[in-house]
């Protein structure tokens, strides 16, 4: 009992201190490790393994609308880089430079990519020259790297993994079209494989993407009240392609510039999966990114045939991701450790159970048992999966909503901001000094003006009190 009270008290109550409890289940669950390149963590099978999950399924509803997989060159000479002058100010601060090549200098300094847009667009210079060209709707998987001061693991460090798609459009209206219908790709990802609600919304001019004409983007709320930026779209218009000169000729056999898409998302959603969903034992996993859905744990396993039965139970749940626990830990530290890693269910089997042809069923997120015929433990578990993974996105649906507020006037919006953590909905001018003027009194920033309409809260800004035009969901964020 010692020691499986030891492994819970590893992990610090959230309530106490959410911080400390986001680190202590990262490294407790063995998602990550620190490395000696400062800034940056190491990947651990059972991280990656989340990732990889996140990436296929991605991955497939990326083709399903057409989309193509390329890898574009890690370096970016510098001269490439500051060709869209919005673009490069924007990341100039982030950017990690390589000098020499071997012991000589280079003539001209790389950086090491941040994001691939100049990549991209050097590219389709010279790639895209008919309308028979396009659309061009490429995507690729890499690890990019941003010099960030402050770095949480998953959240921000100064190498991780993502993935940015990169598109070529003969009209600005496709351009539009894909940059929506990406949003909304990522969106319902969200909700249906992770189990995380989102806000459907389009960033301010002051907090748009460098160099785009418009972004949009996905914004959910975690259990602390914070917010966390899921993945982003952003419509370029054709400024890069006039910074790059990206033109095609037409079927008038008129030269148009092609109009551009990007989109991406990272391993900060894994992040946003701790978050929303994990609770004061560790991880709680929705069934459909658990690297593990189930775990076996053979009780009094040295008796004659329960291991036995274990693996043939294993076997017949083939459907699912399983693992058997035949270590010599006790009963109680397996049920810990499962809990700390997120694993979806387990399943109990002993001596006992095995006589009576039967077994008990455990869920992660609710922790009720069932106790279900071996006749029927595929049919049941199956159900169970699936009733979590609603469950879970119902649950953190209830939080959300449960922690927006609405500010008419400045006093109520900082009393929101102090006092009630989650979204504040607000009214605004559109004027970004009171954009600036709300982050820098109150450290809450504009998340996104919702896509779905929504009714007028007031008609003035709640900032300066004159006229009103846009609702904004405003909140602390990570």
């Amino acid at each position: 009992m010692a020691k499986e009270k030891k492994l819970v008290e590893a992990i610090t109550s959230m309530e106490t201190d959410f911080a400390q409890w986001y680190t202590d289940v990262v490294k407790k669950a063995e998602l990550i490790d620190y490395s000696s390149v400062k800034g940056c963590m190491i990947l651990k099978p059972a991280g990656y393994a989340i990732w990889e999950n996140i990436q296929a399924e991605l991955d497939r509803r990326f083709k399903e609308t057409g989309v193509e997989n390329v890898y574009m060159p890690m370096f970016i000479p510098e001269s490439l880089l500051e060709k869209e002058k919005d673009h490069v100010e924007g990341f100039a601060p982030e950017v990690a430079w390589v000098t020499h090549g071997g012991l000589n200098p280079l003539q001209e300094r790389m950086c090491v990519r941040p994001t691939s847009e100049t990549l991209f667009c050097d590219f389709y210079a010279n790639d895209i020259q008919s309308y028979r060209d396009l659309p061009k709707v490429y995507n690729q998987w890499c690890s990019v790297v941003r010099w960030e001061k402050e770095t949480r693991p998953f959240l921000r460090s100064r190498e991780f993994l993502w993935q940015e798609g990169h598109t070529a459009h003969a009209t600005a209206e496709e351009a539009e079209e894909r940059t929506q219908q990406m949003l909304n790709l990522y969106a319902d990802f969200c909700e249906e494989v992770l189990a995380m609600p989102v806000i459907r919304g389009r960033k301010s001019d002051k907090e748009k993407f460098a160099g785009a004409e418009a972004t949009y983007t996905i914004e959910a709320l975690m259990h602390d009240g914070k917010a966390l930026q899921s993945g982003t779209s952003h419509n370029f218009g054709d400024g890069f392609a006039k910074a790059f000169g990206i033109q095609y000729t037409d079927k008038e056999n008129k030269l148009q510039y092609v109009h551009q898409t990007s989109w991406g998302m990272t391993t900060r959603l894994i992040g946003a999966v701790i978050m929303v969903h994990g609770d004061d034992s560790g991880l709680v996993l929705p069934p459909k990114i658990a690297p593990t859905q189930i775990a076996v744990i053979p009780i009094m396993q040295k008796k004659e045939g329960v291991l036995d039965k274990a693996y043939e139970l294993k076997e017949r749940l083939s459907d699912f991701r399983v693992k058997v626990d035949a270590s010599d830990k006790s009963p109680g530290w397996k049920f810990a450790e499962q809990e700390m890693r997120g694993i979806p269910i387990r399943i109990e089997l002993g001596p006992k159970d095995i006589e009576a042809n039967q077994c008990v069923i455990v869920r992660r997120d609710t922790r009720e048992k069932e106790v279900v015929s071996l006749d029927n433990v595929e049919t049941k578990a199956g159900e169970i999966l699936a009733a979590m993974q609603s469950e879970m996105l119902e649950r953190a649906r209830a939080h959300r909503d449960a922690h927006i507020s609405e500010a008419r006037n400045y006093d109520e919006f900082k009393d929101a901001v102090n006092n009630k953590p989650g979204f504040i909905k607000a009214m605004w001018c559109g004027d970004e000094a009171c954009e600036i003027k709300i982050k820098e009194d109150t450290t809450a920033t504009s998340r996104c003006m919702p896509l779905k309409e929504e009714q007028p809260i007031s008609d003035v800004c709640v900032c300066c009190g004159r006229p009103a035009k846009k609702l904004v969901y405003w909140g602390k964020a990570y």
